[in-house]
């Protein structure tokens, strides 16, 4: 993923990227609902013990397929070949499946909040009905090309973390000024409980400070080479580790964490803060409301179209029928993203059913979407692994650190990251039958179908070479070349 031409990225741009791709504040919010003030040195842990050490393997990988043009595909293909490749990137598109579950009725509450300055309370069902038609619009827009979609999402995207980094500065600066914090702040409410509820919360954190795909594959692109990219990517881990850990400390300043909701958190700690300055609450809901409504719609659109086209054009053809990944004449695979919107309805329904309330709703969501989020990673994680183990002679100019270190690494990772997997998958307090039918279920049914899908095409290649060459009658081709 090259920049196209001569045109290199600075370090300054690279930072930038950085942050924009992965820093989110309702990430915070999330995490300070599930674990509280926990949540300020578990960021820091997740920056330290997996966020960079995964951003220097996404670093290699691109150094060892500097000439590819595709991303996690050609990674895993270079150590593990294409079978664990298309189940890569197979599970890249996966994943993207449960974003929208959590993604969808955030922006309804979003646009209430826009329009009407206050959150509409609605039922689970009705939620996912509305979520079914708002994603049904977004297909329909991905399928006809929406050019426009990049400038809405750069413009959203730059206006939450203008949002974020303005909340995280007043409320600093209140609490410097004598504000006494809602949630009290010392090292006994900051120590994390070592349970199983804990391991899930991580995968959580594990999922705000991921993304490093979207900036790994940067490397070739910036000036001043794999040197400057390590020191600029470490120092921007570091930034967006202190980002995410200051926001979860000053989030409790005005509004305890067992006040917050998934639904309005975001709200209910920016009205807060607005009170104490005598913002108008009416006013500020709208602005935050229309801020993060149109950094989520938009990341919505890219989300919607992307993942469905770079799976289906990356991929060996032959894998899927040639009507599925048919692109229309907006150069968009238009069936698989209908396809896709059939997938997701019964994704949202689902868990609705089980949920007595949409904060229930989405908690089910988001905990699966966290879950489900680290499969790429892991997948990536163990073809470093194997890269070192047995392919470490291959050449690249860019190392981490030795074969022995290496391996420690992303043994390490790979260790960390499958316990929170799991206990992610099995999130303590929720129903069984849920969990078993929608958790464990889900993935077992969308692995399985890959795998299977994987070894109709491997037969289906065997088949084709067993075949004897087709002999053209001496006829016919006097009859061509008359």
């Amino acid at each position: 993923m090259a920049i196209p031409g001569n045109t290199q990225i600075g370090r300054f741009m690279l930072l930038s990227m950085a942050v924009a791709a992965i820093f989110n504040i309702r990430n915070v919010v999330n995490s300070n609902i599930a674990i509280g003030t926990a949540a300020v040195p578990c960021f820091l842990l997740a920056t330290a013990v997996f966020f960079i050490p995964y951003v220097l393997i996404i670093a290699e990988f691109v150094s060892l397929n500097k000439d590819a043009k595709s991303g996690i595909y050609q990674w895993i293909r270079s150590s593990m070949g294409d079978k664990w490749a298309f189940v890569g990137a197979y599970c890249y598109w996966f994943v993207n499946l449960f974003y929208f579950t959590s993604v969808l009725p955030n922006i309804l509450v979003y646009a209430s909040y826009a329009w009407l300055g206050y959150e509409v309370q609605l039922t689970p069902m009705v939620t996912v009905l509305l979520s079914i038609m708002l994603f049904a619009f977004a297909t329909w827009v991905s399928t006809k090309g929406a050019a426009w979609v990049g400038r809405v999402t750069s413009v959203g995207s730059s206006l939450v973390l203008l949002l974020a980094f303005g909340f995280v500065t007043l409320s600093l600066m209140d609490w410097i000024g004598g504000v006494q914090p809602a949630t009290p702040v010392s090292v006994a409410t900051m120590t994390p409980t070592f349970n199983w509820a804990f391991m899930g919360a991580m995968a959580w954190i594990l999922f705000a400070a991921g993304g490093a795909e979207s900036v790994g594959v940067f490397l070739n692109d910036v000036r001043g080479g794999a040197r400057t990219f390590v020191r600029t990517i470490i120092f921007a881990g570091l930034l967006i580790g202190v980002l995410y850990s200051v926001s979860a400390l000053v989030l409790n300043l005005y509004v305890p964490a067992s006040k917050l909701s998934y639904t309005s958190g975001v709200f209910q700690v920016f009205g807060a803060l607005g009170a104490h300055h005598q913002v108008s609450s009416l006013l500020l809901n709208r602005v935050v409301g229309a801020v993060m409504l149109l950094g989520s719609f938009g990341t919505l659109m890219v989300w919607t179209a992307a993942p469905v086209k770079a799976l289906f054009s990356e991929i060996p053809k032959g894998i899927f029928g040639e009507r599925a990944i048919a692109l229309n004449r907006h150069d968009m695979p238009e069936r698989a993203a209908w396809i896709q919107f059939a997938v997701v309805v019964p994704l949202l329904v689902i868990p609705a059913l089980g949920s007595g309330n949409v904060n229930q709703l989405l908690n089910v969501v988001i905990n699966m979407t966290a879950a489900t989020a680290l499969l790429p990673p892991l997948i990536i994680m163990a073809a470093y692994f194997h890269l070192r183990l047995r392919l470490d002679h291959l050449p690249r100019d860019f190392r981490m650190g030795s074969r022995r270190m290496g391996l420690l690494v992303s043994g390490a990772l790979l260790a960390f990251s499958g316990v929170a997997f799991i206990a992610a998958i099995f999130p303590a307090g929720q129903n069984l039958l849920l969990t078993l039918g929608y958790n464990v279920g889900g993935v077992v049914l969308f692995l399985g179908w890959a795998f299977w899908k994987y070894r109709q095409f491997e037969r289906s290649q065997l088949t084709s070479l067993a075949l004897p060459p087709t002999r053209v009658p001496a006829s016919a081709g006097a009859r061509r070349s008359s």
